[in-house]
């Protein structure tokens, strides 16, 4: 009896070993699903915000755990996933065409190659704002304050494009260097003239600006000067800011736009970013319900104007759409 209660009791033993070994594996299986950090930007900005919805859509859908994270933005991003602070970052189209090719931006810093673009997400409209009636045009800016965004931010080099087109340079105005902070209080106190400002429509700021002073406007850069600027900048395109964006704003206003993308590790595995860019292009309409940003999703809009080769998991994604990319 001694002999069979021992010989019980050993494989009760064993048993709870082997119940414990299964519980643990599949404890560390779940710790060992992939997880993500997402540069974004500002707590109060589009990036943050609609970074932490893009990271709830990946996680229920991709089973990759996504963190958002405040940063400064677009360069801090492509600089965090090149050290492998981060996998996945939201960045302007033109601020990772300097990364890739070293310049502007990036001239001090070289090259960043290291990361692959997953998607563009929505446009950053390039809004040329003023309370100035007499400024109609990008060309009657010479010699009035404008602001052209902190000393070389991707705002500054938008400003320096839109000038060139517009025959003008930096010596032409009375420039000032303020952040979007900055550039919205000098327009409200009246210290500056215009301001450029890029980003998502409506902007806050403006919309506010508008509602307070009824002289608020967006100057179109329109015609010749967007022609001439995006034969010289491919990473631009057309943008209509539709009527009654803002408060006084009776017609549409013609503008140019870069894009606000997705961009992800190039070490990260091709079934993972399949999975994230799945997770996202599948479910358009309820992340549209969350953020009205999801509204500018679409297979075209993810595809075109881009510069920096896509990551072979999204080109995957996009091919099973009967749409080809580029990879490296």
């Amino acid at each position: 009896m001694k002999k069979i209660i021992s010989i019980v009791m050993a494989l009760a033993m064993i048993f709870a070993l082997c119940s414990c070994g299964t519980a643990g594996t599949g404890s560390e299986a779940q710790q060992g699903a992939t997880s993500m950090a997402m540069g974004t930007g500002s707590p109060t900005g589009t990036y943050y915000a609609y970074g932490g919805i893009l990271g709830q859509y990946i996680g229920n859908n991709a089973g990759i755990s996504v963190n958002a994270v405040s940063t400064g933005g677009s360069k801090d991003n492509i600089q965090g996933i090149d050290v492998g602070d981060y996998q996945l970052g939201t960045v302007q189209s033109d601020v990772m065409h300097y990364a890739w090719q070293g310049t502007r931006s990036f001239e001090t810093e070289g090259k960043i190659n290291t990361f692959r673009t997953v998607a563009g997400l929505y446009a950053e409209a390039v809004q040329l704002v003023t309370t100035n009636p007499n400024i109609k045009s990008v060309a009657d800016l010479k010699g009035k304050k404008v602001s052209i965004g902190a000393a070389g931010s991707g705002v500054y080099f938008n400003a320096m494009d839109i000038l060139a087109a517009a025959g003008l340079t930096e010596k032409d105005i009375n420039p000032q260097y303020l952040n979007f902070d900055q550039s919205a209080d000098g327009l409200k106190d009246g210290k500056i003239d215009a301001a450029f400002i890029v980003a998502g429509a409506p902007t806050p700021a403006i919309t506010e600006l508008c509602m307070t002073n009824a002289k608020t406007r967006i100057v179109p850069i329109d015609g010749a000067i967007a022609d001439k600027l995006m034969k010289d900048n491919t990473f631009y395109s057309v943008y209509k800011i539709p009527a009654g964006t803002y408060a006084n704003q009776a017609a549409e206003v013609l503008t140019v736009t870069v894009k606000a993308t997705l961009i992800v590790s190039a070490s990260a595995t091709e079934d993972d970013v399949y999975k994230i860019t799945k997770a996202i292009f599948d479910n358009i309409a309820d992340i549209t319900k969350e953020h009205a940003k999801g509204a500018e999703l679409s297979l075209e809009n993810a595809t075109q104007g881009l510069t920096v080769p896509f990551h072979a998991g999204a080109a995957k994604y996009f091919k099973e759409k009967n749409i080809e990319v580029a990879v490296k």
